[in-house]
């Protein structure tokens, strides 16, 4: 594998830090740095996006006849690293990262040439309908209903943890078209629109203050057989596709090294009881070295998968390994994040981050500036929301189990 970047691709990367330079505001970048969770607000994602469609690099991993971008695997890499580098906000990957991969590969000519200059200009945003209470990693036991119903199918049933459902107008849902032996048959990938009459949208409170996610109720909502993606009762298929695109194959290195970065600079800034730089203290040194490590070893992966993608080949079970480090290197920097916040981690100040859903506003208001550095605003939110990652999109034992099939044959 050559790390050597070729004279195209360092054009390239020079054409890319122009444009962030005249495009992405101050704003932008410090919400960027301020943000709760993965997620930035679906306003702060929205405005990115157009930003970036007017460009046509909304969605560079597209083909170029959807809106995509005629970009090499280096090429998608050098630009993912320079959004992190720039703190640009990221974009909601429920439209253009998942559905929008999906419809490519799976959808009818009439819905490729219907939602996907949608997902683009973001006039539909759209949120994922997988989990239900009793059907999380094992998504096979899904239990929502699609009955037919002529030209339609009538849906019945609850999907849970549903990311920005409070601000989505349209939803992609694996429901049960039949019952079948083996679980994973009888399942169909079928979209939705939010409007439709019968959903009902609740938000899910965090400990953070934060509603991210929804709890999204389906009581006889007629949906058009035309919403369904593939073949009714082969949605697995769709839905095992889907899956690469949202547990891997994506750029997580360029990212964390950019809060890493944040995390040492706080420790350089906040001193200790005898006035010293946090940045002195031997054990904070040590952990932020392990941290700077793995961030390298996660980029090495990135970089054979990008390798990989290069040749025509698949990022395989490298997908499971990507999720689950990146989630728990996140959780560790945000855990250390919290500790250098010392005493400012207590105030419970939402108000003051860049949150990623809705807020538990104060019953009084809020008439105080935030207390103390910027750095801390959003620490504790962050490490709480930071929780999840490593049970969303199929937790990370599930990951291991996936990665020891692949690769030890257990």
């Amino acid at each position: 594998m050559d790390l050597n970047w070729s004279g195209e691709e360092i054009r390239f990367r020079q054409e890319v830090r122009d444009f962030l330079a005249a495009e992405l505001t101050p704003a932008m970048r410090a919400a960027r740095r301020k943000m709760t969770s993965v997620y930035s607000s679906p306003e702060l994602a929205l405005t990115w996006q157009a930003i970036l469609n007017r460009r046509g690099w909304a969605a560079p991993a597209w083909p170029v006849e959807h809106g995509g971008c005629d970009w090499t695997p280096s090429q998608r890499y050098i630009f993912a690293c320079e959004l992190a580098a720039a703190d640009a906000p990221p974009l909601s990957p429920m439209g253009i990262g998942m559905c929008g991969p999906v419809l490519i590969g799976h959808g009818s000519k009439a819905q490729q040439a219907h939602y996907l200059p949608r997902i683009l200009s973001g006039e539909d945003y759209w949120c994922q309908g997988y989990s239900e209470p009793d059907a999380g990693s094992d998504l096979a036991s899904l239990q929502m209903s699609a009955l037919d119903d002529g030209e339609y199918l009538v849906c019945n049933g609850r999907k849970v943890w549903t990311t920005h459902a409070h601000a989505a107008n349209w939803i992609f849902c694996l429901v049960r078209t039949a019952r079948e032996a083996i679980p994973q048959k009888g399942i169909t990938f079928l979209l939705i629109d939010m409007r439709t009459p019968g959903v009902e949208t609740r938000p899910i409170w965090f400990m953070s203050g934060e509603a991210v996610q929804s709890e999204v109720f389906f009581t006889d909502v007629r949906v058009p057989k035309a919403n369904v993606v593939g073949a009714i009762g082969e949605g697995w298929t769709v839905a095992k596709y889907l899956l690469l695109f949202e547990r891997g194959g994506s750029v997580a290195a360029p990212g964390l090294r950019a809060a890493l970065s944040r995390v040492i600079e706080t420790a350089r800034q906040t001193k200790d009881g005898a006035d010293r730089s946090l940045i002195a203290n031997s054990d904070v040194r040590a952990r932020l070295a392990q941290m700077s490590t793995e961030v390298a070893a996660l980029e090495a992966i990135e970089l054979r998968v990008m390798s990989a993608l290069s040749s025509g080949q698949s990022p395989g079970p490298e997908s499971s390994m990507q999720k689950a480090l990146n989630t728990e290197l996140s959780q560790r920097i945000s855990h250390m994040a919290m500790e250098l916040a010392g005493v400012y981690a207590a105030p419970f100040q939402p108000g003051a981050a860049e949150v990623g859903g809705l807020v538990q506003e104060s019953p009084t208001g809020i008439n105080e500036p935030p207390a103390g550095p910027e750095a801390s605003w959003s620490a504790t939110s962050r490490y709480l929301n930071d929780r999840a990652g490593s049970i969303y999109a199929g937790t990370n034992e599930i990951q291991r189990n996936i990665m020891a099939k692949a690769i030890l044959r257990v």
